[in-house]
């Protein structure tokens, strides 16, 4: 039963002035500003994307501020990139879509020709597989946009693979795919056929209007819960194989290194993840009394089924609400309240996905996957909140 009434929290809702007669001050006297063409934020409001500094600027990525976000949608302009050769400049008009290789016949797509087909509309997440990397480290992360920020949700709207792939008739030997995209590097990624056919998407919308450049204009790979490198962005063509192609861009990095020596390849699935975003590193919380905690999770394998919190450290832990619309390998919202006293507290949430997987604490995860991937971290995270109000992280 998740956390639903206030979990005795005492808190005081708002009262009158002590003067009764007082009244909030009067707004603007003056006319606002006039109707604008594209809507812009309140200049109050100044969250943005946290940029790592890079020698190479075009082969480097921004963070999603998820501490900043409500709900489960990622505005397209705060979600987070990752790029390997900067972002392409693409005509939409002049831009194709090859898919050839074990086919029947070869066919090449514009924009429109696309956009003439049967369409689908979905909410996805898209994540780094180096999301939390140094989440690995006993230290990690002091705030949530730096741990976690390579991990964002959108409306994904566009053509189901599956329906071009069937139309262009795949050979019997077709296994795999291999998707290319537009950029000066020519990104690639082997996937499997299964994959594509069961939920593939070659994108062009993204929370209801048109892709953002950087996220793959005109057009993009989505194959949800899977690694975000195999979302190719600026896809302009999609070959069918017999089997992976081991180019550079999967064999260079995206492996994992195993205690033996050996690396894991093609370790597609985003695992069962969840963080608190509220209150998190950075934060700081004003006085005892009632708050409310909140954060995300998500998984690759399909739907989140609980969320579990910790206020005391991992020593006891308390089913939050999960906050309804859950969609498979999507973001999910959960909250809990929670009554606090003024004293130090260590925050955790914990997740389950519905194939029955858990979230691991940190030494469990070493434990199965060793100590030196700097790929799939999704271990616990945990956030110090001191006797000032001031939140921390944990293993800081």
């Amino acid at each position: 039963m998740g956390a639903t009434a206030l979990a005795g929290a005492t808190w005081t809702a708002c009262q009158a002035p002590e003067s009764e007669g007082t009244a909030p001050a009067p707004g603007p006297s003056a006319l606002g500003a006039p109707v604008r063409r594209y809507g812009e934020r309140s200049p109050f409001e100044k969250v943005a994307r946290g940029v790592r500094d890079s020698k190479t600027p075009e082969a480097a990525s921004s963070r999603t501020p998820l501490d900043e976000t409500y709900g489960i949608i990622t505005p397209s302009a705060l979600h987070f990139e990752r790029h390997h050769a900067g972002v392409p400049d693409i005509d939409p008009s002049t831009h194709k879509l090859l898919i050839h290789g074990l086919v029947e016949r070869s066919l090449l797509f514009s924009m429109d020709e696309l956009k003439r087909l049967p369409s689908i509309s979905r909410v996805h997440f898209v994540e780094c597989s180096g999301n939390s990397g140094g989440e690995w480290s006993a230290k990690g992360a002091p705030t949530v946009q730096l741990s976690h920020g390579l991990a964002s949700c959108s409306e994904w709207t566009g053509v189901p693979l599956r329906i071009l792939l069937e139309e262009a008739g795949v050979k019997p030997e077709g296994k795999w795919i291999l998707a290319e995209g537009d950029d000066a590097c020519r990104m690639q990624r082997s996937v499997t056929l299964e994959k594509a056919l069961e939920d593939g998407i070659v994108a062009y919308g993204q929370n209801g209007e048109a892709l953002r450049p950087e996220q793959g204009y005109p057009l993009r790979l989505i194959l949800p819960g899977w690694e975000g490198n195999t979302n190719v962005k600026w896809l302009r063509r999609v070959k069918v194989t017999q089997g992976p192609q081991y180019v550079k861009d999967e064999t260079s990095k995206y492996t994992e290194l195993m205690e033996d020596g050996q690396a894991w390849i093609f370790t597609f699935e985003m695992d069962a993840k969840s963080v608190i975003t509220s209150p998190s590193g950075g934060h700081a919380i004003s006085k005892p009394g009632f708050h409310e905690i909140t954060g995300l999770a998500w998984s690759g394998r399909g739907k989140i089924m609980s969320v579990e919190v910790s206020t005391d450290g991992g020593a006891s832990w308390t089913e939050a609400d999960v906050q309804d619309p859950v969609y498979s390998r999507a973001f999910t919202r959960f909250r809990m309240p929670w009554k606090w006293d003024g004293g130090e507290s260590v925050l955790l949430s914990r997740c389950t996905d519905e194939s029955g997987y858990v979230q691991p604490s940190r030494e469990e995860l070493i434990a199965e996957r060793g100590r030196y991937s700097a790929y799939h971290c999704n271990r616990i995270k945990g956030w110090r909140v001191a006797a000032d109000g001031s939140v921390s992280n944990a293993e800081a």
